[in-house]
């Protein structure tokens, strides 16, 4: 059998010892072995810090997302040889893709978030300019920059591609290496992955490491600068946070640990109802993807009581024609848990719970399977218990399989009441169609869960279901689910970074920043800067237009000819008794419009074409035959990698003849990079 390597230090690592067997699920064969004996982890950190970091750190977001997306479309490539060997580890194909093309996934979607919603540059501004000083001459700005540490991920058996993916993707983009620990069960998946990663050459050397076998030593190498993303058991993770490093020698550590997950039916849904049926699937759905094995499956299945017979019946009737097995089978529906042990734990789960549940479908010993041999893999058939009376063990057992718990309830604060007693969780989900219920119940769930899934008939056709993190919302949960946050857009990246306030006066801001900070110098040259291209164009190039009077009759046709005939604008007595105006004013976007033809240089050119303004308002009325003039100075640049084209955002004031700001905004072109042949 071959034996997992490492990839440490820009090379392959082979243990010298014989290592520890790796099991396949189904058949008991053995896939490989894996050891760590020997290998330097502290030159892993070490490497990191030196060859890793400086390499991220050179390049701007958008470039590290256009790194991710490639790598994306490189291990999409090789999906079929990921999906053969994902079935030794007891994965079904459903299970496969949940894995392996949800990591993909992963990866397209938080790349594209760097890419449209980062800008391009190694600075991100986290909220706007805030004036410290009467005259605006010091200013304060929060700020996100990269820490030059490392980000350790210690990864569960259950996602072997997916759990390495959602916490590589954004510590890269924030420019932080990874060095990654899979479990063993399951590493020789992820081993596969990282071998196809590492033969790409697409990602800078130093930025991706995998450690194979025991992670002993590793937080000892860590310090101040560096992270550590834990997914697993509340025991590990409270080994992890006893860790001298981490107490007292400043290592951040993020958890995803246990997770009673619930999942709640609520008190207007009737059998009849397509609710019920969503309910029902939903259950059972999380009970059998992955044989049970995922961080966000429903434990706890929270139902009134006056409908919980029917419920348990549902439930039963849809698990009976759920096919176990070989995993490789089409007709198998639901695979082997990870492990032998794994099964064990399990088991163990179960005769836990019925100190205060009963079994009401499944048994733990035994079970018929498609093309298997219950003897040799590690199967569990789907159990659903039903708990009585003033159950406990529901809300502090987790079963890491195929179980779940059905609990009754009488009142909505009493559904409440048993959804916190899991004292924390990654996700709940509500059934109902009925918005007083979603209210109340969602307001009461909120701050023990990470996520919260509101089903209806409504929201049923797109929905991803319960147990799905997506990369665009928060994945972690409070309390039992560790206290951890990943994911989540861009604030998955910035959890990666350091939040800095920075002081001092517009010009020094902007030289920082890379953003033209109000108050800091402005360029006015002869050249319009509309006839500039994006590589000519510099922070803090102006435009000062010439004024313009905006007449009673601009006023009247603006109104004619767009229908907004609101008082203020065509009905002068009207006009005159709100105090806000004082007469007729003019409409604002008439003044927008006007500004427009102030400051555009309208001849071919570099500028191809406006697509939008932000952060639009109105702070003085125009009224009539007042002056209007616009300054209008470049404010970010923004290339696009795969386009002759880029982003330029251009702060505009649009002032009267006082001199008194009458609206700002930013106005959004597309200017070529050169200058265009016409």
């Amino acid at each position: 059998m071959s034996m997992l390597e490492s990839y440490a230090a820009g090379r392959w690592f082979r243990a010298t010892d014989e290592g520890a067997p790796l099991r396949d699920a189904t058949t008991g064969e053995e896939v490989a072995r894996i050891s760590s004996t020997g290998l330097d982890v502290g030159a892993m950190v070490e490497h990191a810090r030196s060859v890793g970091g400086p390499a991220l750190r050179d390049l701007t977001f958008h470039e590290r997302s256009a790194l991710i997306k490639e790598l994306a479309k490189h291990l999409t490539a090789h999906k079929d040889e990921f999906y053969e060997l994902s079935t030794r580890t007891g994965a079904t194909r459903r299970d496969s893709a949940v894995d392996i093309d949800g990591g993909f996934g992963t990866l397209f979607s938080v790349a594209s978030k760097g890419t449209r919603e980062m800008p391009a540059d190694t600075v991100y501004l986290d909220g706007g300019l805030e004036q410290l000083g009467r005259a605006g001459q010091f200013v304060g700005q929060h700020v996100y920059t990269t820490r030059p540490g490392v980000a350790v991920q210690i990864n569960a058996f259950n996602f072997p591609v997916w759990g390495m993916l959602e916490k590589l993707a954004p510590a890269f983009i924030a420019g932080v290496p990874s060095i990654v620990k899979p479990a063993s069960q399951t590493a020789y998946l992820t081993e596969l992955v990282v071998r196809r990663i590492i033969e790409s050459g697409i990602l800078p050397e130093g930025t991706l490491q995998l450690l194979s076998g025991s992670a002993s030593g590793l937080l000892d190498a860590l310090t101040v600068q560096d992270s550590v993303a834990f997914t697993g058991s509340a025991h590990t993770a409270g080994i992890l946070r006893s860790h001298q490093n981490v107490l007292h020698g400043g290592v951040q550590l993020g958890v995803e640990a246990d997770s009673l997950n619930c999942s709640v039916l609520g008190p207007d849904v009737t059998a009849d109802d397509p609710e019920f049926d969503l309910f029902v699937k939903g259950v059972v759905t999380e009970m059998t993807v992955k044989a049970g094995q995922k961080c966000t499956a429903i434990r706890r299945t929270i139902v009134p009581a006056a409908i919980a017979d029917e419920v348990v019946e549902a439930i039963g009737a849809r698990l009976s024609s759920t096919t176990v097995g070989n995993p490789a089978n089409p007709d198998v529906r639901m695979g082997a848990l990870a492990s032998v042990d794994q099964r064990d734990e399990v088991r163990k789960a179960i005769a836990s719970l019925q100190a205060s549940s009963d079994i009401v479908w499944g048994n733990p010993d035994s079970a018929e399977l498609v093309d298997a041999d219950f003897a040799v893999g590690a199967f569990l058939a789907p159990v659903l218990l039903r708990a009585r009376e003033g159950a406990v063990e529901p809300h502090d057992v987790e079963p890491f399989g195929p179980v779940s718990t059905v609990i009754s309830y009488e009142t909505v604060d009493e559904a409440i009441a048993l959804a916190a007693r899991g004292k924390g969780s990654l996700v709940g989900s509500l059934v109902t169609h009925d918005p007083s219920v979603a209210r109340d119940v969602t307001l009461g769930l909120a701050p023990w869960h990470g996520r919260i899934l509101v089903l209806d008939r409504a929201a049923a056709p797109e929905s991803t279901g319960h147990g799905s993190p997506l990369p665009m919302l928060v994945h972690g949960g409070p309390g039992r689910a560790g206290g951890g946050e990943e994911l989540g857009g861009v604030r998955g990246i910035l959890h990666h970074m350091q939040r800095t306030a920075l002081q001092g006066s517009p010009d020094m801001l902007t030289a920082i920043t890379g953003r033209w900070t109000k108050g800091a110098q402005r360029r006015v040259e002869e050249v319009h800067p509309f006839r500039k291209s994006l590589a000519e164009l510099r922070i803090g190039d102006t435009v000062q237009s010439a004024s313009r009077r905006v007449t009673l009759e601009d006023i009247e046709h603006f109104a004619e000819f767009t229908g907004d005939t609101f008082y203020a604008h065509t009905d002068e007595a009207a006009a005159q008794k709100n105090e806000l105006f004082g007469g007729i004013v003019a409409h604002g976007y008439l003044v927008v419009s006007l500004a427009a033809g102030l400051f555009v240089q309208p001849d071919p050119g570099p500028v191809l074409a406006n697509f939008g303004v932000d952060n639009l308002r109105f702070l003085t009325p125009v009224k009539v035959d007042d002056e209007i003039s616009v300054l209008l100075t470049v404010k970010q640049l923004s290339p696009r990698r795969s386009a002759d084209y880029g982003e330029v955002r251009w702060d505009a004031v649009v002032s009267n003849a006082d001199g008194e700001p009458v609206a700002t905004y930013d106005v959004l072109t597309l200017v070529a990079k050169e200058q265009p042949q016409y």
